[in-house]
């Protein structure tokens, strides 16, 4: 490692974030190893770690997990009535049918969902949401949202487009591989 790729390392450690200072270590303790990734993937995997003790703290007041927010966010969004198939959920949330029923099952208990007979299946089921859990969903999105804006505040308009436009593509490409490797 040349002196002035040492010395642009000190001053990141100094000024910079914690993926500066891993990165900075592993130079000093193995120059070959190529850290770049870090600069991203690790600094949206320590992003998503902060971010979730705060929003886990915000849901909390509602009496959600991040799960069951999940679970009722996705039932608002679906429209009136609000209601979708298991199926559906486990497809739209990534989740097994298992987790899903576990899910359904203590929103339930809450008061939050119910489910009901599906009218084009006489063997399904599907999850709705109750009155309660509308409300519930409406009040812990909008919240939920203020806490993403205060999260997303160190940044201007402009930098925040660019980067959910990069994220953006990053996902593109994570997704699609993801696609191709289930094909396999």
């Amino acid at each position: 490692m040349s002196y002035l790729h040492a010395k642009i390392l000190r001053v990141q450690i100094n000024r910079g974030d914690r993926i500066d200072q891993a990165r900075a270590q592993w130079a000093r303790e193995a120059p070959e190893l190529n850290t770049s990734p870090m600069e991203v993937i690790g600094r949206v995997l320590r992003a998503e770690h902060l971010a979730d003790a705060r929003i886990r703290q915000v849901l909390r007041r509602y009496g959600l997990d991040r799960g069951g927010f999940d679970m009722l966010a996705t039932l608002r969004r679906s429209g009136p009535p609000y209601r979708l198939t298991p199926t559906a959920l486990y497809r739209e949330l990534v989740l097994t049918s298992g987790a899903v029923t576990h899910r359904v099952d203590a929103l339930a208990r809450a008061g939050l969902v119910e489910r009901i007979p599906d009218p084009a299946d006489r063997r399904g089921s599907l999850v709705a949401l109750t009155e309660h859990g509308r409300e519930v969903a409406e009040e812990a999105m909008a919240a939920h949202m203020a806490c993403e804006s205060r999260l997303a505040a160190a940044l201007s308009d402009e930098d925040r487009r660019a980067l959910a436009g990069l994220l953006r593509q990053l996902l593109i490409g994570m997704e699609g591989k993801a696609t191709e490797e289930e094909a396999q």
